[in-house]
């Protein structure tokens, strides 16, 4: 198991990219402080379309398991259900998804704590990324000192926008660093690169019996339990005697275990594809984040190129189109340099793989650190049992910009309205108090990014707050 400065350590996380306090605090104390529109155009709709273009606001929702209920509810496999993101489990969200059923049948469905829209019927399906951007609305409560001395709200909007002038002091623009957040990865249980770890391996046994039993930090007293039997028997039965309802993906793993033995690639694969590639995405991601650690650490640029560093277009809602990189050499490099200061070219950092090319220079040893660090040196990023997980890898931006962005002194709401950990009071390690202020940020990112990166900038707080 991981301590709090282990995964922080562990996921390239614990390094910030100006020197500051910042604001403490603690996110998600309620569902409704943390709210993402995604911005996407909708489908071009047909009357005569195969699919079905539907809106859906949902409350509490992970987008994964919120499809699987979807495609039950329509009697579809979840594979004929598509969207554009993976959004957080507890925020409300708002988002476009294509069904492959009718409307009468979209109709008809019911599922708590969500609201379905009927767009219309269309021929167009929807792709990871296929969307605009995100507009967040997130609610930081019990902002501190990092002595734990509560802050008052104006001194924590006056650090936020301390913090902010600072990064756009360093990078020119109103960017931050494009870490892969800790919810690509578990947080507290960051198990997702370790499954991939083992896929990569060819270790299906060691895949399984790391999602299932990988212990986390903080957990619920009955999912420690489970997972410790699990770690202790790998008995199916018994521990699907005592599995909590919720983790339905463990069930399904376990059931498919009882029914055929050791068959621990048909286990795996009872996760939904989303879910299986996940994994092999989040093992990329260790290597990205320790390399751009290793970057920053070094005093080096992340918006401004440098000879042997990988560029790409950026387009004019941020997304950056990886399949048009170009290597900064002497001779381009003062071109590369004004396109990057205009907002259109982007630094990028590796997502590793078969194929990828790295940077070349002081950008290219960055990379090898990171992937060294990261402990994926020598890795072939191929799964022949499961072909689609096996990657050629690609590259990411390094910098990420944001945009409408303000803060503002949140309302107080009454203390029921809170969460069970709001109402037992700070942990040892926390940075929050419940007489500290309560500001709302609002701004939009470009798809792919995450707002909890931006957002930790802001706070400092330790990596279970977001």
């Amino acid at each position: 198991m991981f301590d709090r400065d282990g995964v922080e350590s562990y996921l390239g996380l614990d390094y910030f990219c100006v020197p500051h306090e910042g604001i403490g605090g603690v996110l998600k104390t309620r569902v409704d402080d943390f709210r993402v529109k995604e911005q996407a155009r909708t489908p071009a709709i047909d009357p005569k379309g195969r699919f079905t273009a539907i809106r859906v606001t949902l409350r509490n929702w992970e987008t994964n398991r919120f499809i699987g209920r979807l495609a039950s509810a329509c009697k579809i496999s979840r594979n004929r259900v598509f969207s554009s993101g993976l959004k957080d489990k507890r925020a409300v969200t708002t988002q476009v998804l294509v069904v492959d059923a009718s409307s009468n049948i979209l109709e008809r469905v019911e599922i708590p704590d969500s609201e379905i829209e009927i767009l219309g019927r269309t021929h167009q399906k929807v792709g990871m990324g296929d969307h605009d951007g995100n507009r967040f609305t997130i609610t930081v409560r019990g902002c501190v000192s990092p002595d734990g001395e509560p802050l008052d709200s104006k001194e924590a909007m006056s650090r936020v926008l301390s913090i902010r002038s600072e990064m756009e002091n360093l990078h020119g623009m109103n960017a931050f660093p494009n870490w892969i957040g800790p919810q690509r990865f578990g947080s507290t249980r960051p198990v997702t690169a370790e499954v991939g770890r083992c896929l990569v391996n060819s270790d299906f046994e060691g895949a399984v019996s790391t999602y299932i039993g990988m212990q986390g930090d903080g957990h619920r007293e009955d999912v420690e339990s489970f997972r410790a039997l699990w770690r202790e028997t790998k008995e199916p039965s018994k521990c699907l005697e005592i599995i909590p309802k919720h983790l339905g993906f463990e069930r399904a793993m376990l059931e498919r275990l009882l029914d055929r033995g050791d068959d621990y690639i048909g286990a795996f694969k009872s996760l939904p594809q989303s879910l299986q590639i996940l994994m092999i995405h989040s093992l990329q991601s260790l290597a990205f984040n320790h390399a751009l650690r290793s970057r920053l650490s070094d005093s080096m640029q992340i918006t401004r190129p440098s000879v042997g560093d990988i560029v790409a277009p950026l387009s004019e809602n941020g997304r950056t189109d990886v399949g048009k990189s170009a290597l900064v050499s002497e001779w381009n490099l003062d071109r590369c340099t004004k396109n990057a200061e205009r907002g259109r070219l982007a630094i990028t950092g590796i997502l590793p793989g078969n194929s990828v090319i790295l940077a070349e220079g002081e950008a290219g040893r960055h990379e090898t650190e990171g992937m060294k660090s990261a402990g994926l040196n020598g890795i072939e990023w191929m799964v022949p049992e499961i072909p689609r997980l096996s990657t050629n890898g690609t590259r990411r931006s390094l910098a990420v910009p944001f945009s409408d962005f303000s803060v503002e002194e949140a309302p107080p709401v009454p203390d029921e309205d809170l969460s069970q950990r709001w109402d037992q009071g700070p942990r040892d390690g926390d940075r929050w108090h419940p007489d500290g202020a309560c500001l709302r940020l609002r701004f939009v990112l470009p798809p792919g990014s995450y707002a909890t990166v931006l957002m930790r900038e802001f706070m400092r707080s330790p990596l279970d707050h977001y």
